[in-house]
């Protein structure tokens, strides 16, 4: 009785996918939407990039400056 019930929720389920795929596939409005999202998640996923370079190289430059200051600085904490 159980198995019968899953094989029926299964159709079910199978006929409402197709219906709400083909649905979608052919409405203007939804691939607009579809044409939309993907041009903002690329634009999205560029500025992410630019970001994470612009970070690398900010760390880059703060790390070189650590070093020249700790290597100037060794002579004077000898002095102490």
């Amino acid at each position: 009785m159980a198995g019968g019930g899953n094989f029926i929720h299964r159709v079910i389920s199978y006929v409402a996918n197709e219906l709400i795929v083909n649905g979608l596939s052919n409405s203007a409005s939804f691939q607009r939407f579809a044409v939309r999202t993907s041009k903002r998640m690329e634009d999205l996923s560029k500025m992410a990039q630019q970001k994470r370079q612009e970070i690398a190289d900010q760390v880059k430059d703060v790390s070189k400056n650590f070093e020249e200051v700790a290597s100037s600085g060794d002579g004077a904490s000898n002095n102490r």
